[in-house]
Parts: C-alpha cells; structure tokens; sequence
C-alpha cells in the first residue's frame, strides 16, 4: 500500500528554548521505522530555534518542522496573523489546520478551514486537517455527520484530487487533553469512515492519505492505535512535551 506513517508533535501554547533544545538532541537518538516521518509543531516564536537546533543535531531527513496555524492571507494589514511566506522562510513544510481548539476557542468555521488548507497548499506546504466531534455529538451518534460537514467544504474549495498532499488527523475533542482515549476499535470505525467518506469520491486518493488519530495517544496505548488497520500515526499533544515518551511513541508508528 505504501502508505507513510506520521507522528506529528503539536506543543501547543508550551515550550520554552531549552525544550527546542533537548527535544532536538534526544529525537536525534530515534531509530524509525522505515516510511515514517516524525513532524515536530511548536509555537511560532520556537520555529526558527528549532529549525536550527535540528540542524546542529543532524537530525534525519525524516523529521520535519510544523507550524500550529496560518492565515489564508498572503500579507497585509492582518495585525498577530502569520502568512506561508513566512513560514516557509523558517523552514516549516506542515502546518496544522482546524484545530479542534481553533474552531472552539476561536470560532473558526469549516469554510475558513477550508481557505487555510488551500492557502497552505498553494505556497507547497502541507497542512494537517483536524476533523473530530464533540463528546455530546458522539452520544447523540452525530459523528459520522460531524466529520462529513467539515470535510466537504474543504473538499468543495481544494477538489479531492488535492487531498492527496493533505494528512487528516481525526481528533474526538472529548479525548483532548482529558485523559480520555477512544478505544483502539472505536478510533478504527471512525478512521474507516473518514476513509470510506473520501473513497466515494476517489478511490486512489482514499488509499494514499494518511489518517492520524489525536486524543491523548501515549506510550502506553501508542502501539495499539498504530496497529489499527486505517490509522497511520499520531497527532500528540501533551506526550510531545515529555521527550522519553515522545521518543517511544515515534518508535511505535509504522508506515502501511
């Protein structure tokens, strides 16, 4: 199938530059499987530091450098924004779009996700889609609906042929930051459905996108959720912060 595996670390409003700086040393001492990629988000004061630390640790070309978010703005009077020029002036080739935390905190809507995804695209970089529902969404069995409403304006805006240089990551927001882990089985169906959802559209796009599952993965459930058939790594949130579990999480993905 060849499909790549990744684990992308997103920091969040955390970090400091001493983390830039041991985080860089000890992802240097990770053996990967072959075809993954490890790609690693800090808060964009932190870019350009970790962007040369990496360098100085010679890390492998398989790590790369991510940003949190973008404006779908190229430049202007767009006051605290940040554009994909400048992103890629500090070396970031991912970016991560609709997070769950963007959407809530600060109203982002799925039209406005779907401009970042082509803004990210068309300046060569490749965002990170974040769909996922809520905690009463899934009780009420609206998840396939949920994910259904905020893939398709992206699909409208981009076309599917597209998406095959976007990495979904399927993030249930009741699994965030919460402790809460969906269960292997249950983050499978949902991955499948996200899967089967772009296949009724294109088959061949369907089977190269890699699916990422974010809500508390750790170096204890890693190995289990990798294993599962449509899930091909990790969107990390707090274990990205801790470089020995970090570290064993890479070490569990493998690419499909």
């Amino acid at each position: 199938m060849n499909r790549r595996a990744i684990v992308a670390a997103n920091w969040k409003m955390n970090g400091s530059l001493a983390l830039v700086n041991s985080m860089a040393s000890e992802l240097s001492k990770v053996s990967l499987n072959e075809n993954v990629e490890v790609v690693v988000c800090p808060s964009f004061p932190y870019l350009a530091a970790f962007s040369f630390a990496s360098s100085k640790a010679n890390l492998a070309s398989t790590f790369s450098l991510g940003a949190q978010n973008l404006s779908e703005h190229a430049k202007g009077a767009f006051t605290g924004e940040v554009s994909t020029s400048m992103l890629q002036e500090v070396g970031v080739s991912y970016v991560i779009v609709g997070h769950s935390e963007r959407r809530s905190i600060y109203k982002e809507s799925s039209s406005l996700v779907a401009e970042k995804v082509q803004a990210a695209l068309a300046a060569g970089l490749k965002p990170i889609l974040c769909v996922g529902e809520s905690e009463e969404q899934r009780v009420s069995e609206q998840t396939e609906l949920v994910l259904a409403a905020q893939l398709q304006p992206v699909i409208d805006k981009i076309g599917i042929e597209k998406f095959v240089d976007v990495v979904v990551a399927y993030e249930p927001v009741w699994a965030i930051g919460t402790g809460k882990t969906a269960s292997p089985e249950m983050a499978q169906t949902t991955h499948q459905f996200i899967r089967e959802f772009i296949a009724k559209i294109d088959e061949n796009v369907a089977v190269k996108m890699p699916l990422l599952y974010g809500g508390s993965v750790n170096a204890t459930n890693c190995e289990e959720l990798f294993a599962q058939a449509d899930i091909d790594g990790g969107l990390i949130g707090g274990a990205s912060l801790k470089a020995e579990e970090f570290k064993i999480i890479c070490s569990a993905a493998k690419g499909k």
